[in-house]
């Protein structure tokens, strides 16, 4: 099977499974509407026919309910196209399935960029030793994240998971059963998910995917590459977000940050004790089936009662696992030691805290907050800092901030925003006693702008009764444009205060730095956002090696390009010898976690595409800018981002925005806790808003502007000048930019401005969508220029294949979503009917949910 040609592969058990059984699902019916299933595809061939031949989403619902309705009243009218809409969401979710079925078979599992395939290159080329030299230091940490963009609730989930297993077994009869399951299984939700219920669902990926996926490849590094000795590193870390990420989210309490901890350890220790049960199966001989019995009893008090008293820990437990082992050893031949072997690498790898809850936390607050504390301590008589404190310069607040130390009762302070931060401090402490230090040691500062905003932090730290050594790492988050420009400054700035310097030597003299794609997009486009970051991470490797620390980047990458994602593991493969790579850190969020790492398969594939991306960067490759492409990529980044200011900076832009777009819906999905802007204001505010409402938005309107614009304006410069040669040498020699435009043409491929052409003849709006549309020309075909290429995507056949695919199946939604947007302009502007506008606008936001879906990787 697998000798077959990738796209032949994909066809055969993706695209012809799928056609089967979609004609199966078809001819289910699931409601009163029993011709729903014969209606929809009839629907969507009037809308490939009417976008041919360039009818606008209203004309093409005339037209079908014109041609295959007789006289429906507009009740009749509206409840099947809900019911299109359902029936879509459920072709998206079959679709997803089959394609997780597929996985290992369209995706070759010891092809390039596996660990074998990484151990195979190695021992050809004689570097084997350098190969686990750079392993003992080298990790993956993986930073599992709540943000909205996942909107299949956990019973679908449940139902995707159950429908692989079915496929795979080419199981018939399930299967249908399945699908009659799944039409009759709502996807939306009536209320927004707490903090603790998104922690819930994504502890569900923890426990079934990344527990069997991580030890697997642990395992195999282990007995492959280390001949069998046991490893002194991790290799892969995993991080989690919900419940400890409060940045713009009020609804994460000192509660729930702590239940979330509670409930991240009670479900590790769920699963020891499963293994240990499955083990004790094994090891009946004398002297192993006591200790392994004695493991069990204290397992199981601490997964059945919450909070139950600390006396049981990671380091007890590998001291008994260790006794049982040599006993194994001594006595008993090593008879099933690979078991326990890989029992004792679990415990390692998650300890008793599974995946590291970060707090997370924007500068702003802090800022406020840590004043407030200022101020409250001086109105109680506490010296701790000078009565002139505020007053002070930067410089000065940072030399007192270095030196302060105290134990802070909340109860003293009078703002609320004060309370919570210090609360949450206490709440690591807690965590740290409970689950170890790895359960919760590290505070990341979102919207950092200076040394001040990491120092406070830093004393608010040690205001919380941390003695002489503070176990946290403090990692600032430089996201804007500006703030990349001046990090070096900031860390330069840390790097010689005394006191910090010391904290860093405590912490083996290593900084975690994170860079936030999704709002230098946002703020400075596509190409000025991935190149800031480059740049960034070079000047802080540079000014980090100069004083001896280890930097490691944290990226926070979302889904699509745009926020800082596509092919993730090529970015990582292109950067070359001047950043820092002992570590790859990055965010994963909402369906990116289900399409990436949603099985154990595509987790194992996808983890080691990233493990092998840090070894071909370092031991095989070096793919280094040279001075002749710095200038020209400078160049390209500064046009782009000039570009994309004077298109943000437009009169139309922010009302273009809320007006034809999805924006607004997005908060009504109730598919994540976090609202969908940090300020609670009426009016649209561009620096309030969230990247993935936005980029979300212009991904449903089929323009994905945050991917591309500026782009093809950057290329027809060089065109123009008749300097197109030099771009061309450059992307053939520069992995990092060929990859840069290779995720920008995914972006591309994505997009489909057939949809909205009807907005080129309004009269507000008309201007303003023909230059974005210029843009998406100039960009496609300078693009296609510069690859040689006829098509986008087309070094890349089953993921243009697996888009296209996705995007048909999702064009009568799309369809529907604009005619919904156009009868609400129409109903607003009269100002007439208040239930139909509210019947319409139900409809644009349920079909958020398939649309998304759809993309896997779309905001």
């Amino acid at each position: 099977m697998t000798t077959l040609p990738k796209l032949a592969r994909f066809n055969e058990n993706v695209l012809s499974k799928y056609q089967i059984y979609n004609s199966i699902f078809m001819t289910l019916p699931f409601d009163t509407i029993n011709d729903t299933g014969v209606l929809l595809p009839l629907f969507h061939k009037v809308c490939k026919k009417g976008f041919k031949e360039g009818e606008n989403p209203t004309e093409i619902v005339e037209t079908f309910f014109n041609k295959y309705q007789e006289n429906p009243s507009d009740k009749e009218e509206t409840d099947l196209l809900f019911r299109f809409i359902q029936y879509i969401e459920r072709q998206v979710v079959l679709f997803d399935a089959i394609e997780d079925a597929a996985y290992p078979i369209v995706n070759n599992m010891d092809g390039i960029g596996t660990l074998r395939n990484s151990k195979e290159i190695a021992i050809l080329n004689d570097k084997k030793e350098e190969l686990k030299t750079y392993l003992e230091d080298f990790k993956v940490r993986i930073v599992l994240t709540a943000h909205p963009t996942q909107f299949y609730p956990g019973t679908v989930l449940g139902i995707i998971t159950d429908l692989d297993k079915a496929i795979q077994n080419d199981d018939l009869l399930l299967i249908k059963k399945l699908l009659s399951q799944l039409g009759k299984t709502p996807f939306y939700k009536k209320e927004k998910p707490t903090p603790y219920d998104e922690a819930v669902s994504l502890i569900w990926y923890l426990e079934n995917v990344f527990y069997k996926s991580v030890s697997k490849i642990h395992n195999y590094v282990q007995h492959h590459i280390y001949d069998g000795k046991p490893i002194d590193n991790e290799i892969i870390d995993l991080g989690f977000w919900p419940g400890g990420d409060r940045d713009g989210n009020p609804f994460v309490t000192t509660k729930i940050t702590l239940d979330v901890a509670e409930r991240l350890r009670q479900a590790i220790l769920r699963n020891y004790y499963r293994d240990v049960r499955r083990l004790k199966r094994r090891f009946t001989f004398d002297g192993v089936q006591e200790i392994l019995t004695r493991v069990e009893k204290r397992l199981y008090k601490h997964v059945v009662r919450s909070y139950a008293k600390v006396n049981f820990s990671q380091k007890i437990l590998l001291e008994e696992l260790e006794v049982a082992r040599q006993v194994i050893v001594d006595n008993h031949q090593s008879l099933f030691i690979e078991e326990l072997n890989d029992f004792i690498n679990k415990v390692r790898i998650f300890g008793f805290h599974f995946a590291t809850l970060d707090i997370r936390q924007d500068s702003r607050v802090h800022h406020h907050a840590f004043t407030q504390i200022v101020e409250d301590l001086q109105k109680i008589g506490d010296t701790t800092f000078p009565k002139n404190y505020i007053n002070l310069s930067e410089a000065e607040q940072v030399d007192i901030l270095s030196i302060v130390k105290g134990s802070i009762d909340p109860s003293i302070l009078s703002d609320e925003t004060s309370v919570k931060t210090i609360e949450s401090i206490y709440a690591l402490k807690e965590i740290q006693h409970r689950n170890g230090e790895r359960g919760a040691n590290r505070y990341i500062i979102s919207n950092n702008q200076s040394a001040l905003h990491v120092m406070e932090t830093f004393a608010m730290l040690n205001l919380c009764g941390f003695e002489n050594e503070l176990p946290v790492d403090v990692i600032p988050l430089f996201e804007t444009v500006e703030d990349l420009i001046n990090a070096e400054d900031v860390m330069k700035t840390l790097y010689t205060n005394r006191a910090y310097r010391y904290h860093l030597e405590k912490r083996k003299n290593k900084q975690t730095i994170m860079l936030g794609f999704s709002d230098g997009t946002k703020d400075g486009g596509y190409l000025m956002a991935n190149w800031g970051i480059f740049k960034a991470k070079e000047a802080l490797t540079k000014i980090s090696r100069e004083f001896d620390i280890e930097v490691i980047f944290f990226d926070g990458r979302g889904g699509p390009p745009a926020r800082g994602g596509g092919k993730t593991h090529q970015f990582y493969a292109s950067l070359g010898p001047t950043i820092e790579d002992k570590e790859i850190q990055l965010t994963i969020q909402g369906q990116t976690i289900s399409s990436n790492f949603g099985t154990e398969n595509s987790s194992q594939y996808n983890l080691e595409q990233l493990i092998s991306s840090g070894i071909k960067n370092e031991v095989f490759t070096k793919d280094q800018l040279n001075d002749k492409h710095r200038v020209l990529i400078d160049d390209m980044a500064a046009t782009s981002y000039q570009t994309y200011v004077d298109f943000k900076n437009h009169s139309q832009f922010l009302p273009y925005l809320e007006k034809m777009s999805t924006l607004k819906y997005y908060a009504k999905t109730n598919i994540g806790s976090r609202p969908s802007k940090r300020s609670n204001s009426d009016t649209l505010d561009f620096s309030a808003l969230r990247a993935i409402p936005f980029v979300g938005s212009w991904s449903q309107l089929k323009q994905n502007v945050p991917g591309f614009f500026g782009v093809g304006t950057a290329l027809k410069k060089y065109e123009d000048a008749g300097r197109f040669d030099e771009i061309i040498e450059f992307y053939n020699a520069s992995d990092f930019f060929k990859t840069l435009l290779e995720n920008s043409m995914m972006s591309l491929t994505k997009s489909f401005f057939g949809l909205t052409a009807y907005m080129s003849t309004d009269l507000v709006f008309g201007e303003f969508w023909k230059l974005i549309h210029l843009e998406y020309q100039t960009t496609k075909r300078l693009l296609l220029k510069l690859s040689g290429h006829k098509e986008l995507m087309e070094n890349f056949p089953v993921g243009k294949a697996s888009i296209e695919i996705r995007e048909d199946i999702v064009l009568p939604l799309l369809t529907i979503q604009q005619f919904a947007l156009k009868k609400i302009q129409e109903l607003q502007k009269s100002g007439e009917n208040t239930e139909e506008l509210a019947t319409y606008e139900k409809m644009v936001m349920r079909s958020l949910f398939g649309n998304i879906n759809a993309s896997r990787n779309s905001a």
